[in-house]
């Protein structure tokens, strides 16, 4: 994509999904954060950084996903080649939203990477012509359940770090360590944490509650006002491909997003 001379060049803010809790609602969180952003006028990219797919499958049917999976165009060949990864962006139907696909070989980048000299910035390098260019607002990045030498670079690549957590027993698992592991992280990232957002929220049950109190030992933590009700039409739009308020606009978990988004532009401010 090459911005217009009439246009005004943007200040990209990239913000990252983490947690080494599958399950959490990275990808959902991602995909529906990112469209709310492009709703509201604001020109984004969304990068699929995990090797199950979710994130670009919450866009395209299962048979263009795995076609860019399988193909050269993907985010795994542009790190493997150290590549700008502007080659590899496709529009989605969205206006002032785009998407760098996946590959089911994001499982072997961390092999990749490993031979690699400066491995903790490749991704940094290979955004850096899309942020030079300044014709996105936002970048967002889905990455994967894991603490390695990848989500190290999705780290070092982004301004701001978002921290999705389930309300269930087993959602905080780990909690701890994912936070110690980005307090580590500063020696090689400016990336901060904008705050944890609580998922898959049921009120006929205490675990809100007890996910409050859990958090507010994390005195330095904020935690976002809104939270994401567990919501049928969250499962029923993922199985159309479409983000949630693009499926229906009325459900409860299209306004909770749009909510989200609106803390996301007051905190995510350059």
């Amino acid at each position: 994509m090459v911005i217009s001379v009439k246009e005004k060049k943007r200040d990209t803010v990239t913000i990252c999904f983490a947690n080494n809790k599958g399950g959490s609602g990275k990808s959902t969180c991602c995909a529906n954060i990112g469209y709310e952003l492009s709703a509201a006028g604001k020109r984004t990219l969304l990068i699929d950084g995990d090797m199950q797919l979710n994130l670009s499958l919450s866009f395209f049917d299962e048979d263009k996903v795995l076609d860019l999976a399988q193909s050269g165009e993907n985010l795994y060949h542009a790190i493997c080649q150290k590549k700008d990864v502007r080659s590899y962006i496709i529009p989605t139907e969205y206006e002032n939203l785009d998407l760098l696909p996946s590959s089911t070989l994001m499982s072997q980048v961390e092999y990749e990477l490993f031979t690699m000299m400066q491995r903790e910035y490749i991704l940094k390098k290979c955004l850096q012509g899309v942020r030079e260019e300044g014709c996105y607002d936002y970048i967002l990045i889905d990455s994967p359940p894991t603490l390695g030498t990848w989500v190290i670079n999705i780290l070092c690549a982004s301004d701001y770090v978002i921290v999705p957590v389930e309300a269930s027993p087993w959602g905080f698992f780990g909690l701890a360590n994912m936070f110690d592991f980005l307090n580590h992280m500063t020696e090689v990232t400016d990336a901060r944490i904008m705050g944890v957002l609580i998922t898959k929220v049921d009120e006929r049950k205490n675990y809100y509650r007890q996910a409050k109190e859990i958090l507010e030992e994390y005195q330095e933590i904020h935690v976002f006002d809104s939270f994401i009700h567990v919501d049928s039409a969250i499962e029923w739009a993922q199985d159309a491909s479409k983000p949630v308020a693009a499926y229906k606009k009325t459900t409860r978990s299209a306004t909770e997003f749009k909510k989200m988004t609106e803390e996301v532009m007051r905190y995510g401010s350059r």
